[in-house]
């Protein structure tokens, strides 16, 4: 490179420029990344409304009937 080509990309409108650019850049990156977790979010929350939906309907069926958890004798310990 020349000095003349250096010192072109060194003027204020250059510099500007090459800001305006990265900002640009920078928030097309942050929309991308918030619409694809827009997406994430109403994709789980299909899926989440579906599964109470479908928990719903089979918790209105007559459940049948319910087995009592075995009772268990409590034994004392040994003491020698």
């Amino acid at each position: 490179m020349t000095d003349k080509q250096r010192s072109a990309a060194r003027t204020p409108d250059a510099l500007a420029n090459a800001w305006e650019r990265r900002t640009l850049l920078v928030k097309e990156g942050l929309a991308a990344a918030s619409a694809a977790n827009d997406a994430k979010t109403a994709r789980l929350k299909a899926l989440r409304l579906e599964r109470e939906r479908q928990e719903a309907d089979v918790g209105s069926e007559p459940a049948g009937p319910v087995e009592l958890a075995r009772e268990y004798k409590r034994v004392k310990p040994i003491i020698a």
